[in-house]
């Protein structure tokens, strides 16, 4: 397969994380992006594994530097992708994965029309509280929030090469590993 780069976005507690990480396990070859945050790590989050964790400072000298992809604010929080791993990924004719939100799909999408944009949906509304309330990260106001912000992220279906629904790991693994032609 040539290089691809493919953009995986849905919304918060829809799983992109645990479904990348799997589907990195099951085909190495597969270059995860790991994002740059403002946000303070969870207890299971690790520097340089999960994100790398940066200052409100450290994070706009890198947009300043241009030395993101993409980057967007969400839940109070600034996410971005570095420029570097990525395009030298690419060059090397790996395929890259971005686990990231919407507003950076469509930058990547406006930058990199090539890019293979998936959306990764829950099985239901019900389904993905279910899921923000038992990873128990977020205050009540801010599962709101988020609740609210996934409506409108599903909405933007339409503006992506192709849909996989979580029901359950394996099978968007599987679906994942399908839509890339990966071997």
């Amino acid at each position: 397969m040539s290089a691809k780069l493919v953009v995986l976005a849905g919304p918060s507690g829809v799983g992109k994380g645990t479904v990348v990480r799997e589907l990195v396990r099951q085909k190495p070859q597969v270059f995860l992006s790991v994002s740059v945050t403002t946000r303070k790590p969870r207890p299971e989050e690790s520097h340089d594994d999960h994100y790398i964790f940066l200052s409100e400072e450290e994070f706009e000298n890198e947009v300043q530097k241009g030395n993101l992809l993409e980057h967007a604010q969400f839940a109070g929080y600034m996410y971005g992708t570095p420029r570097k791993p990525v395009e030298e990924r690419i060059k090397n004719d790996q395929t890259v994965v971005l686990e990231i939100d919407l507003q950076g799909a469509r930058q990547i999408k406006k930058s990199m029309p090539e890019a293979f944009l998936v959306m990764l949906k829950p099985p239901s509304i019900e389904e993905l509280k279910r899921r923000l309330i038992e990873r128990g990260t977020e205050k009540p106001e801010e599962l709101e929030l988020r609740l609210k912000v996934a409506m409108g992220e599903l909405e933007a279906e339409k503006e992506f090469d192709a849909v996989v629904i979580n029901e359950d790991v394996q099978s968007a693994v599987g679906q994942l590993i399908t839509l890339l032609h990966l071997k």
